[in-house]
């Protein structure tokens, strides 16, 4: 076969050129396999599997080195660099990245990726042959995922972004030891304060299967366990104000509560409804305040407030 970028094709070694490497017979076309690139000892008239790639002056070179995926593959790669105009570069295990264009990313910059960030890609051309990595989405996952057991609902497992939306954040749920894993979304008013950007890791929990086998997730507690964590920050929140009192309170509007806590307002409401329950708060004129200027926690500890 003749030698394409991103194909593992079998070549005979034909000669060596000092000091480069090796010239493999890739069907009339002479490949250079270069010193660097070897894995192992070779001489002229071996057979030798490799990796076809275009160099650095955009001529087809092999590598004896395998990559993470090949042309037409999908495969999970690791953000390795980031370039403001060009897009992000993946590191694809041969000691080079993979450009993953910025016209693949979302448009909001505050969902790109990170350094580090893992995505879900496919090997492709671009219109000169040259290899560049598009997004996976639904279509390419779907082939690898397999359906929810009913065992998941209420438990926790770490997620992968694949495609960040203003209404919600699809995600691969980690499948470990049953496989690549589920797809999954979380709902805008599931994922708390913070936009989830595209190759960001998060803890998800499984809150609904559907009948396709996907689930729907949140980053919250359940209500009873969420309800405990949010009376703590509100309480440790109250004891660091002066005079211990705050101006939120059962009225406010919920984005503020969810712009200032994150959480949502009945989230806050319950978080609130737990402390004036035991005695830790009252609320005045919109105001909430603690009771006894005392408390610094919800089990009944006390020490002294500093203004």
């Amino acid at each position: 076969m003749r030698p394409i970028a991103g194909t593992i094709q079998t070549y005979e070694v034909m000669r060596e050129v000092s000091p480069y490497g090796f010239f493999l017979d890739a069907y009339d076309t002479d490949v250079l396999l270069h010193y660097t690139e070897l894995t192992k000892e070779i001489k002229p008239g071996d057979m030798v599997e490799v990796f076809i790639f275009f160099d650095t002056e955009d001529r087809l070179a092999a590598t004896m080195k395998k990559p993470y995926l090949t042309l037409g593959e999908m495969g999970k790669l690791v953000v390795a660099d980031i370039h403001p105009r060009l897009g992000c570069f993946l590191e694809m295990g041969l000691g080079r990245q993979l450009l993953l264009p910025i016209r693949e990313l979302p448009e909001m910059k505050e969902l790109h990726p990170k350094v580090g960030d893992s995505v879900f890609v496919v090997m492709q051309h671009d219109k000169q042959g040259r290899l560049l990595a598009k997004l996976a989405g639904e279509y390419e996952l779907s082939e690898f995922t397999f359906n929810a057991p009913t065992t998941w609902i209420n438990e926790w497992f770490t997620a992968t972004v694949y495609r960040p939306l203003q209404m919600g954040t699809f995600v691969l749920v980690d499948g470990g030891v049953l496989g690549f894993g589920v797809i999954g979304m979380i709902h805008s008013s599931e994922r708390g304060a913070n936009l989830l950007r595209l190759g960001e890791e998060v803890k998800v929990r499984v809150t609904h299967i559907r009948e396709d086998g996907r689930v729907n997730l949140t980053v919250a507690q359940r209500k009873e366990v969420g309800r405990d964590v949010d009376s703590e920050r509100l309480l440790a929140f109250l004891n660091g104000r002066p005079g211990g009192g705050m101006p939120y309170s059962d009225s406010t509007p919920p984005d503020i509560i969810k712009q200032r806590f994150g959480i949502s307002k009945s989230a806050f409401k319950r978080a609130l409804g737990k402390l004036m329950k035991e005695g830790l708060i009252t609320q005045k004129e919109n105001w909430t305040y603690l009771a006894n200027p005392k408390s610094t926690d919800a089990s009944g500890n006390e020490d002294e407030i500093q203004a």
